[in-house]
């Protein structure tokens, strides 16, 4: 194996990144240590943890916000974290921040995102617990179901991507940032494709301060991100006070517009139905959960491992297997009827 190349970008990282950066070496561990790679720092080894599971895999075959489309250019659940990973990654590097590590938050953040998106997150809240929420799924995921055995600063910042928890590195509050800019605007996209939106519709006002195109609004919002950081000496992940304003008031925009609309989610309350449907046979019958989640159903109890396998199901899989189970074959088809 070549030898001095992972201390090369350790040495790397100390001499370019910023004070505020967090650098591989200084890193808080795994859980379970591992022997040092020759050519990739710790962060770097937890990025391409990820990239190689199978929860990243079924990514392209989870909804966004359309349910299953089948128009090729709407986003799934894959096109989405890739969007953030990018724009993520740009912040950081503007702001002289470890960009592998924002890369492998990126990457992981929405690993544990149920099938047909929120609509399937509310499902399993209603029918297995009130406190289920994707970026705790997602660092399941990566901790118990595929023992990827990450980093603490990469876990930490999936577990804090969303909501009012903050991350404990910049780099981890960068994701939560990019994350809002990515799913705004590439949704601003999907709705027009499908007829959903306009962009006439939306209020003039914030044409005019964000951007009337799908990249000037990404620019303005990224921008200010790195403006905002830097004018606090990076004490802070921030943004502009009137942009941050402007881009939540857009986002409540797009809730009543498009997130609530009966095209965009008219399907949501027969996925749901199916979910729970699903959800309510395997806690009865559990002896027909794949042979992976039994030891699960003997250390943490039937449901916790229904709602692990119910949550890691794609929309298609989810689809297909209701229909093995609840949907009769005809008898005989397939034969000539006489």
């Amino acid at each position: 194996m070549p030898q001095g190349i992972r201390e090369m970008l350790e040495m790397r990282e100390k001499e370019q990144l910023s004070e505020k950066a967090t650098l591989s070496v200084n890193t808080r561990g795994r859980e379970f240590p591992i022997s040092r790679d020759d050519m990739r720092t710790e962060f770097q080894r937890d990025r391409d943890r990820i990239i190689h599971s199978k929860a990243f895999r079924r990514l392209m075959h989870k909804t966004q916000v359309f349910l299953s489309p089948e128009h090729d250019h709407y986003r799934t659940r894959l096109t989405h974290t890739l969007e953030v990973t990018q724009i993520a990654r740009t912040i950081a590097r503007s702001l002289r921040l470890n960009e592998d590590l924002t890369e492998a938050v990126g990457l992981g953040h929405d690993l544990g995102h149920a099938p047909f998106g929120h609509a399937g997150e509310r499902t399993l809240q209603a029918c297995y617990d009130p406190g289920f929420t994707h970026c705790k799924q997602s660092l399941r995921v990566v901790d118990v179901i595929e023992k990827l055995n990450l980093t603490y600063e990469v876990r930490n910042g999936i577990l804090n991507h969303a909501g009012n928890d903050k991350a404990c590195t910049l780099e981890g509050v960068i994701v939560k940032f990019a994350d809002r800019i990515a799913y705004i605007n590439h949704d601003i996209d999907d709705a027009c494709r499908a007829g959903v939106l306009k962009i006439e519709d939306i209020p003039l006002r914030l044409r005019k301060s964000l951007g009337d195109t799908h990249g000037k609004r990404i620019n303005t919002m990224v921008s200010s991100v790195i403006d905002a950081s830097l004018a606090c000496g990076l004490s802070e992940i921030t943004m502009e006070k009137g942009v941050l304003e402007d881009t939540l008031e857009l986002r409540d925009f797009l809730f009543e517009t498009v997130y609530k609309n009966p095209t965009a989610k008219g399907e949501e309350g027969r996925a749901c139905e199916m979910l729970t449907t699903m959800y309510e046979y395997f806690v009865r019958r559990p002896e027909e959960l794949p042979t992976e989640f039994r030891a699960t159903v003997e250390k943490e109890g039937i449901p916790r491992a229904v709602a692990d396998y119910i949550s890691g199901m794609t929309d298609r899989y989810a689809i297909n297997r209701f229909k093995r189970l609840f949907i009769p074959s005809v008898w005989g088809a397939g034969t000539e009827e006489i």
